[in-house]
């Protein structure tokens, strides 16, 4: 759905690609209480940053935690959105609230309903996205030597 994608510039009308490349934890790297979630947007780094607090609300609301997946396909949601309805192109940084967050989880969880499912993300190899290897429970563990 949203870890890889096209969608056009509001006010270019550029067809902009866009591809998850990795979801950070910001207290170790800018000191932030936020997940961040960094897509290149055409080759360009771009980051949609989610206050940890979203994960709290979320687990308080559902009794369901938000996953590594579920937060790209949220941020994901979100870059297309403000893309479509003409964000600066000079930033490389976007922030959510947590009612963003919220509201974002809630549509992909409709259009995953729709669906059947949430996609897993790919596994990247430096160069392209492959989805040919996808762990399974029995692949990362050895129960005779756990």
């Amino acid at each position: 759905m949203y870890e890889d994608f096209h969608v056009k510039d509001r006010w270019t009308g550029e067809d902009l690609h866009c591809r998850w490349k990795a979801n950070i934890v910001a207290i170790a790297t800018r000191h932030a209480d936020a997940i961040d979630v960094r897509f290149e947007v055409n080759g360009q780094p771009m980051w949609i940053a989610m206050p940890c607090n979203a994960w709290v609300e979320q687990k308080r609301r559902s009794g369901k935690v938000i996953t590594d997946y579920l937060a790209a396909q949220i941020a994901g949601r979100h870059l297309k959105s403000i893309i479509e309805e003409g964000y600066d192109a000079s930033r490389q940084m976007y922030s959510m609230s947590t009612e963003e967050v919220l509201a974002q989880l809630d549509a992909v969880l409709v259009e995953a309903g729709e669906k059947h499912s949430i996609p897993t993300l790919p596994i990247l190899d430096g160069v392209t996205q492959s989805t040919s290897y996808v762990p399974t429970p029995k692949s990362r563990i050895n129960p005779t030597h756990a």
